[in-house]
């Protein structure tokens, strides 16, 4: 696997279990045999491996195939290669390893899957975490403090669609998408694939003026529920098309009077770079 990688030693109830967080596919990568160790008590869980791999095999099991092994540090010290999943097919894996741990490890797994990005590209747990974060991410304090405004505006509209009733996942990334596509003509998929984003944070990754553009729009987008009083999820939609709304008409108003566009390609890597330059 030719990336970057970064080697590291995760705890489930006491049991070790060796990990590779692959920067360039922003993923982590786990040893099979530490988590056959976790899930059984296995004596010998190489053994475990061992077998349960012929029995995929004889299965013709997609998930054997698409092993890979990557070089993880031993007991004595040395790196040998070593069979690794990513955090999807250690999911699958489970299923095949009959295990009273399986719920409390699925549940560790999905932690540590978003811990990488919770912390790196979307650092929004708490606004002293965050600080530290971008920090190390190596961006200057207007720039954090930019960010943490549209983190707490942010923070606001999805309380208030809380304060309603409706649930993180599914409603709030529909109307998510319907004031982004509103006021910048693009869904946030859309968005990170102009940028040429993948996994990271789409609010991180805009110019000053494209953040401020998206703070009025969530802002407009809260104001409007509260004095709206939405009962539907058809109500908050056409609240956040009219949020959305008003964020677009300040939108053209500026490039009309300036001759130049928001919604830019310009990502934090390529601003970094520019600043950089400049020092």
């Amino acid at each position: 696997m030719k990336a970057k990688e970064e080697t590291s030693i995760k705890l489930f109830e006491e049991k070790l279990v060796r990990t590779v967080w692959n920067k360039n596919e922003e993923e982590w990568y786990f040893s099979i045999v530490d988590v056959v160790a976790a899930l059984t008590d296995s004596e010998n869980p190489r053994r475990y491996w061992s077998d349960l791999k012929i029995k995929l095999a004889k299965e013709g099991s997609q998930l054997y195939e698409e092993i890979v092994q990557l070089k993880l540090p031993s007991a004595d010290g040395k790196k040998y290669s070593t069979d690794v999943a990513t955090t999807r097919q250690i999911f699958r894996l489970i299923q095949s390893i009959p295990s009273p741990k399986a719920e409390p490890f699925k549940q560790w797994l999905a932690t540590v899957a978003k811990e990488r990005l919770d912390q790196l590209q979307d650092p929004e747990l708490s606004i002293e975490q965050a600080m530290a974060d971008y920090k190390r991410l190596g961006y200057s304090d207007n720039w954090i403090n930019q960010r943490l405004k549209s983190i707490e505006i942010r923070k606001d509209l999805t309380d208030e669609w809380k304060r309603h009733g409706l649930k993180e996942g599914v409603q709030f990334s529909s109307l998510t998408d319907i004031i982004y596509q509103t006021w910048s003509g693009k869904t946030s998929k859309e968005y990170k694939k102009f940028k040429g984003l993948k996994k990271e944070s789409l609010r991180d990754n805009m110019t000053n003026k494209e953040l401020v553009i998206n703070m009025l729009a969530e802002l407009s987008t809260k104001e409007i529920s509260e004095v709206s009083d939405p009962q539907t999820m058809s109500d908050h939609k056409d609240i956040a098309f009219r949020g959305g709304n008003v964020a677009k008409e300040a939108r053209l108003k500026l490039e009309a009077e300036t001759g130049k566009e928001v919604v830019s390609r310009l990502n934090a890597k390529t601003v970094l770079s520019i600043e950089e330059s400049k020092r």
